[in-house]
């Protein structure tokens, strides 16, 4: 493991973007001025989508980090080691490189990640996704207010030079309702959050639960405390390329949900029917051809947003 560190420290710009009522809380004592980026590649990822995700998070935001933490998970290909060679010589704040030997996966990579990160509050950005200009302003006063995380809606794209406008993935967004909804899915964009480091670590962190850690960590930081918030503008551009439906299904993921249903339930963050439901309800569409997952995905992302 190594890292690369370069860039200077530079004047961030206000904005005038309104930002959404926040929940009473009293501000953490660890809460700081500066916030990391913490981005994790591997060797699937597309160089010139790695491209534009790292230069959506630094030079087009109206709110730029302190510094990026990108993990290099396991090792990757010349053209996407170039890639990174370019971003750290000339990224405008500065960067860190962790570099994996092998390939751990995501959970496993994030916790390395957020152990290299210098500030305690922390941006989620994935290689293949955009941030809005205005995400960083809107998102981090927030988090600096006093709230463990805070996620967004997600707008799907298929191809950036298309005008078209995608779906928007609106998830619940207050606290209550983060709460509620929790119990049946994910209440959290997991490429649109920003989250305190304490509140992580004191949840446990990551654990290695293939494609469901994400889930898996926010259901306990929720049990540890209700200071969250979901903004409803798409703050994020969700990349959706071939394979993404068949990615939410097959044998593996029909069993890493089992696995995290039964932790719900043991944990008490699920009641016994809520257990039974999503069992049947999640696992079963896990199991489901791939076309007819992609037909009751997009019905219920239409159900949700109206």
């Amino acid at each position: 493991m190594c890292s690369t560190e370069l860039g200077c420290r530079r004047t961030r710009s206000a904005t005038s973007s309104p930002a959404p009522a926040v929940p009473e809380a009293e501000p953490s004592a660890a809460a700081d001025t500066g916030f990391s980026v913490l981005l994790p590649v591997y060797h699937r990822d597309f160089p010139a989508f790695l491209r534009r995700a790292f230069r959506s998070v630094t030079t087009e935001q109206t709110l730029m980090p302190d510094e990026v933490v990108i993990v290099r998970d396991g090792p990757v290909g010349p053209e996407l080691g170039q890639t990174l060679d370019e971003l750290v010589a000339t990224s405008p704040v500065p960067v860190v490189v962790v570099e994996l030997a092998e390939n751990v996966g995501l959970a496993r990579a994030l916790e390395q990640g957020l152990e290299r990160c210098s500030y305690e509050i922390v941006a989620r950005m994935d290689a293949d996704d955009i941030s809005r200009p205005e995400r960083f302003a809107v998102q981090i006063p927030l988090v600096m207010g006093g709230l463990d995380i805070v996620g967004s809606a997600i707008e799907e794209f298929a191809d950036e030079g298309v005008a078209s406008r995608g779906v928007v993935r609106t998830p619940p967004l207050t606290s209550e309702d983060i709460v509620r909804s929790a119990r049946f899915h994910s209440p959290f964009n997991h490429p649109s959050v920003v989250y305190r480091r304490t509140a992580v670590a004191s949840a446990g962190g990551y654990l290695d639960l293939p494609l469901l850690e994400d889930y898996w960590l926010f259901a306990r930081m929720i049990m540890r405390s209700p200071r969250v918030l979901n903004v409803p503008e798409p703050l994020v551009l969700y990349r959706v390329g071939a394979g993404a439906y068949a990615r939410r299904g097959g044998r593996q993921l029909f069993l890493s949900e089992l696995r995290l249903q039964w932790r719900l339930r043991r944990s008490g963050f699920s009641t016994v029917p809520q257990f039974v439901r999503n069992v049947a309800v999640r696992g079963g569409y896990r199991l489901v051809p791939e076309v007819l997952r992609r037909q009751i995905y997009r019905a219920f992302l239409l159900d949700r947003s109206r």
